[in-house]
């Protein structure tokens, strides 16, 4: 991604895409307090560049199905070829290179178990170039990128998100809804735009408009589906990022859970099996700014035993969007 300066609307209309990634240009303009030209030329510019991306995400657990995360150490020189690799696959979100480029951390979100099952147990450790692999279920997400703007985003006042929020609320959906086969193709180009126009969607889909609007709504309103950003945190001042891994005994392990999401510095938080059972995300200024909070924040929580933090050195795939110079993962 690109180097690009923000200035105050520019952070404005990030995190208004934060609370509402399909919000129309018009929308925009009214609770940011800019014309619906200029949010719309600002738009265009960011998402060229490649700050930010709006990318449809399908809630797994909502659908009974699990989130996977896979923590990889390579053998010297390899981490890199085995990242892009990840990163090409569909089924694969988040693909970091950690410890000094040493360490691939990547989420495994295949909608097919029998792919997943293959990916973990066959195709990973049998690669010579992997040295060593833990793999662990997500099995409770105490807070989401898609929950809340990273500290340095937040630029609109809580009346100003109340005001987006309450524009795009929807009719309650099906409780259970669930993703039918003619809902593949719909799902794919919102994974690749989640921006995309109700006439893109219904030519892609080859359904009438006010179909595509009408399932959407309810996949949206059911929870199954979700709107996320793709953000060049740097653009964002966000130099430092890093992962948590976090022993907490399990009497606390909701209580430190719930007082993770309620951090700003935390765009990512979740139970997990494994040799630990939290793991979290961090999104810092510099490393000051880190140590800070590791030492102040995560210092007070009552139950941490044991904790593990390895700096996150590049980001190689975020939701959907592959970084510059790796190839593109099919959507």
């Amino acid at each position: 991604m690109q180097s690009l300066m923000l200035d105050d609307l520019d952070r404005r209309i990030v995190h208004a895409l934060y609370v509402d990634g399909r919000a129309p240009f018009s929308r925009l303009a009214e609770v940011l307090g800019a014309s619906e030209q200029t949010v719309s030329r600002r738009y265009r510019v960011l998402h060229q560049a490649g700050i930010v991306r709006v990318v449809g995400q399908l809630d797994t657990q909502r659908l009974g199905q699990s989130d996977w995360a896979v923590r990889i150490r390579c053998v010297p020189d390899a981490s890199m070829s085995v990242a892009t690799a990840l990163a090409r696959r569909p089924d694969t979100a988040w693909v970091q290179l950690i410890s000094g480029g040493t360490e691939i951390f990547c989420a495994v979100r295949s909608h097919s178990e029998r792919q997943r099952t293959a990916l973990l147990l066959e195709q990973l450790p049998s690669s010579r170039r992997i040295v060593a692999l833990e793999a662990y279920c997500l099995l409770h997400l105490f807070v989401t990128a898609s929950n809340a703007a990273p500290g340095p985003a937040e630029a609109l006042s809580p009346e100003e998100i109340e005001r987006l929020r309450s524009s795009h609320a929807v009719p309650a959906g099906q409780p259970g809804t669930s993703i039918q086969e003619e809902d593949w193709e719909l799902i794919r180009v919102l994974a690749a735009d989640g921006r995309a126009t109700y006439r893109q969607l219904a030519a892609k889909t080859n359904w009438h408009e006010s179909t595509v609007r009408r399932r959407m709504d309810d996949l949206v309103a059911s929870g199954v589906l979700y709107f996320d950003l793709d953000v060049d945190l740097g653009a964002l001042g966000i130099a430092t990022r890093a992962m948590l891994w976090m022993s907490v005994a399990p009497a606390k392990l909701m209580e430190v859970g719930q007082a993770l999401a309620g951090h700003s510095e935390v765009p990512f938080a979740a139970a997990t099996t494994g040799s630990t059972n939290l793991v979290a995300s961090v999104a810092c200024h510099d490393d000051h700014a880190l140590f800070e909070y590791l030492t102040r924040e995560i210092a007070a929580l009552d139950g941490v035993t044991h904790m593990e933090t390895a700096l996150i050195i590049r980001s190689v795939k975020q939701n959907a969007t592959v970084g510059p110079g790796f190839p593109s993962a099919t959507p």
